[in-house]
């Protein structure tokens, strides 16, 4: 039985292999693969400059949108090569009508487990994950085995091993800053500035937001240090405004997902 004769009868195990894992499948799954690692590289390098900026969406977040987004492109060139090389006489409607329909479902469940409170947003890389698993599901859906197992490994590499790397890569500390002051307290915000440079930090600009409550005024801002490694650490922030007359109450966290 010859299995690029359509209609000749039902297909066998072996019939089935060949067809997904033929020469000219696998040639055309190592390109993809080959796109696959350029649009890594190019999704972490424009995540390192928003990580090391303290930005929310850092490298994993940019990494798996990057390469996930390039595999539904790639693969749409190919057309001939879906379900094994059989597409047209497999497909009864249009698949990428399907695919869109799972991308934009997907969206939404990923925006669902993005949360943000004050300047701290969490989930980014959560969500990026469950979309680069739906593009995992639907190039395996199409039959591209070779080249879904390479977005697979890829993805668990970024999501397992990227923070230990970036851990080793120049970045600037962002610290979520929010400062209650006493009653009648009207702090200067150029005595603000000065007190963070000197501590290794600069407040972030745009960030600034000030409230007031009952007679007490609220600043709430995004620090970011100067350097690598530059900024004093969360504890002796603390202690340091604890002490500092005027300070009613304040709240300190890492302004990273």
């Amino acid at each position: 039985m010859n299995p690029a004769t359509p209609h000749s009868g039902i297909l066998t195990v072996p019939d089935l292999l060949h067809l997904y894992w033929s020469q000219a499948e696998l040639q055309t799954n190592a390109l993809v693969l080959l796109h696959l690692i350029g649009a890594l590289l190019l999704g972490l390098m424009v995540g390192y400059e928003r990580s090391y900026h303290g930005r929310a969406a850092g490298m994993r977040t940019y990494g798996l949108v990057c390469m996930a987004s390039c595999a539904l492109t790639i693969i749409a060139g190919y057309p001939n090569s879906w379900y094994g090389g059989h597409g047209a006489a497999v497909a009864l409607v249009d698949p990428t009508r399907v695919i869109q329909g799972v991308v934009t479902g997907i969206g939404f469940l990923g925006a669902g487990v993005i949360m943000r409170s004050g300047f701290n947003i969490s989930g980014l890389t959560t969500a990026a994950s469950i979309w680069a698993s739906s593009v995992i599901g639907i190039m395996v859906g199409v039959g591209f085995y070779m080249a879904a197992m390479g977005l697979a490994f890829f993805s668990a590499m970024i999501m397992i091993y990227l923070n230990r790397a970036v851990s080793l890569l120049p970045s600037r500390q962002a610290v979520a800053v929010t400062l209650r002051f006493k009653p009648g307290v009207r702090p200067q915000e150029e005595i603000l500035r000065k007190q963070a440079l000197e501590r290794g930090y600069e407040i972030a600009g745009g960030s600034l937001t000030i409230g007031s409550d009952k007679g007490c005024q609220e600043w709430r801002f995004v620090a970011l240090a100067l350097a690598n490694h530059a900024g004093a650490p969360l504890s002796s922030l603390a202690t340091e405004l604890s002490n500092f007359e005027g300070v009613d109450g304040f709240l300190l966290s890492h302004a990273r997902n």
